[in-house]
């Protein structure tokens, strides 16, 4: 009785493993077939020429179609790889990122053409698109809400949009795109000398005077030309005046008298400026 149990359940385990290995065959072979007709949806350009596929994705990139415009010269570059052609790819490809919001894969991009191709006839308009790209980082929804001003965040973008744009003017002073990245470097300035005036401002409002006349002093000597010194120059007189040090007080107040003569922040101090919808200190 025992041997013939034996059998049977032997038999049973050579049955169940037959039918669980048909199961897994029918399974992977399922799993080929559908994968097989994924790569035909995904391969619809498979006989189209490559120049074919380089004007249609320049079409749906005219027409803000910025997806799939990018998976197109995706393609392209991959096909054209080593020409002329995949080098322009390469560019409109970052382009499509940035303008869909793929800030990272745009950066990402633009900076590997730039490693790839340091000669190319169009690297300053690579230099250009990879200021672009950290220039006009986009706030996000919160920040749009709040009101919050550019010069309220992390500057590292700014500083990093800056350094583009410094590159491609000093290298390429007579490129098109040289005016307008001169442009958006005063403004750069101007927004980094805005942010230390915030964070001195922020200082002072807290009783941190040291931290306060250290970071206006920054201000001040970083951004001389910049609108924001004017408020840096009286942070640091009314800082040194807690602090008990009247020379340096008097020294800061003459120099903001000597170059704004008229300052409203002679005449009303630091006015609060007005909470956001959100701010409940």
């Amino acid at each position: 009785m025992r041997s013939s149990a034996s059998s049977r359940s032997a038999q049973d385990l050579v049955g169940h493993g037959a039918r669980a290995w048909a199961r897994a065959v029918g399974l992977a072979a399922m799993a080929v077939l559908m994968a097989s007709c994924g790569s035909l949806e995904k391969d619809e350009t498979a006989g189209m020429a490559t120049d074919k596929l380089y004007e249609e994705a320049r079409d749906d990139a005219s027409n803000g179609n910025w997806d799939r415009a990018a998976k197109l010269y995706e393609r392209v570059e991959a096909r054209a790889a080593g020409t002329p052609l995949a080098q322009q790819a390469t560019l409109d490809l970052a382009y499509a990122y940035y303008k869909g919001g793929e800030k990272a894969q745009a950066q990402s991009t633009i900076d590997r053409f730039i490693k790839l191709n340091p000669s190319s006839p169009a690297i300053d308009y690579a230099y250009y698109l990879q200021g672009l790209i950290n220039f006009n980082e986009n706030l996000g929804l919160l920040g749009s809400l709040a009101g919050q001003d550019l010069s309220e965040r992390d500057q590292q973008a700014s500083k990093d949009a800056y350094q583009s744009f410094r590159q491609l003017v000093t290298q390429f002073p007579q490129s098109r795109y040289a005016s307008d990245a001169a442009l958006r470097m005063n403004y750069i300035v101007n927004t980094l000398a805005q942010y230390e005036v915030h964070v001195a401002r922020y200082y002072y409002k807290r009783r941190a005077y040291i931290a306060a006349a250290n970071r206006a002093q920054q201000a001040v000597q970083e951004f001389q030309r910049s609108p924001a010194v004017e408020e840096a120059l009286y942070i640091m007189a009314m800082s040194y005046d807690q602090l008990g040090l009247p020379q340096l007080r008097d020294d800061a107040q003459r120099v903001l008298v000597q170059n704004f003569p008229d300052s409203r922040f002679l005449k009303d101090g630091l006015v609060a400026a007005p909470k956001a919808w959100w701010q409940l200190w």
